[in-house]
């Protein structure tokens, strides 16, 4: 059985190439992929190299365990139907939906292990966003909004709008987003934020937002953009926290950490999915895509 797999082969450029489908291995099971999500923001560093060389690709997802040289494999959100198994596999495997953090290719072998059934009642297009889905929800766990809080979510792509579904199911005080195009403010509106803006001057976006010159008690940047973070420092209120769920690779980051940082007694929090923070984990960890 042959596949088709994508190859990142260089600075801008890709390739995708056929290949054999190795055969399973006792325990492994062969799976034909029907929908394999693009993480956009991420994928889009790989492509322009943006990142450094020799990082891994990811320290929780076997299938992305190699270092960063051309050529490589990438993704991590993949759902199929399982269509060969080997040895000491269960029959009612067979034909299962079934989603992996797995690489964009056509098809794949993989332990059992590393699989996720996916529930009957849930779509392939639907089980693919799981990935983003649980950033969204470790962006939201970092946060930690309190009752009543003004939020603020600085870009409304997949990990934005999906973030934004989340903290609209919060009792929070209002919740606004930042957006230059037209079609993602209206998704953002449909995910349940109160108002969603498009991207303007800290002084029009002060006289906009719900907040006021009083500022965000908590802001997440989402955006991918390293000129967002001074944005968000600008936009939020005293004591108030600053979430960067962005991954701006090797990209410097300009941002004013004068008078209004200290003054306003900000902090910025890291976020990242691989793990869950000792405080509401008890020191465990969870698997998991780079965010």
């Amino acid at each position: 059985m042959n596949r088709r797999s994508l190859y990142f082969v260089g600075p801008r450029q890709v390739e995708v190439r056929d290949e054999r489908v190795p055969l399973p291995e006792p325990g492994e099971v062969v799976v034909r992929s029907l929908v394999s999500a693009i993480s956009a923001g991420t994928e889009m560093l790989f492509y322009r190299h943006q990142l450094r060389d020799g990082m891994p690709l990811d320290t929780t997802i076997p299938s992305l365990a190699g270092p960063l040289g051309y050529p490589f494999k990438y993704g991590y959100a993949t759902v199929g139907r399982v269509v060969d198994r080997g040895a000491g596999v269960p029959r009612e495997l067979e034909d299962r939906l079934v989603f992996a953090f797995h690489p964009h290719e056509s098809h794949f072998s993989s332990p059992i292990g590393q699989l996720v059934p996916v529930p009957e009642d849930l779509t392939a297009e639907d089980a693919v966003m799981l990935p983003s889905t649980e950033t969204a929800v470790s962006l939201a766990m970092d946060g930690a909004p309190l009752l009543g809080e003004d939020i603020l979510v600085i870009g409304q792509g997949v990990v934005g709008l999906l973030t934004t579904a989340v903290l609209a199911r919060m009792p929070t005080g209002s919740l606004t987003a930042l957006e230059r195009y037209p079609l993602r403010r209206k998704l953002s509106k449909e995910m349940g934020c109160d108002v969603c803006l498009d991207v303007a001057s800290c002084e029009e976006l002060v006289r906009s937002c719900p907040f006021g010159e009083r500022g965000a008690d908590l802001t997440f940047e989402l955006s991918g953009n390293p000129d967002a973070l001074d944005t968000a420092l600008r936009l939020t209120g005293f004591e108030g926290r600053v979430v960067l769920g962005s991954w701006y690779g090797n990209k410097a980051v300009h941002a004013h950490f004068g008078e209004a940082f200290h003054r306003r007694r900000l902090r910025i929090i890291g976020s990242q999915v691989s793990s869950i923070s000792p405080s509401l984990s008890a020191g465990g960890t969870r698997s998991g895509a780079s965010g």
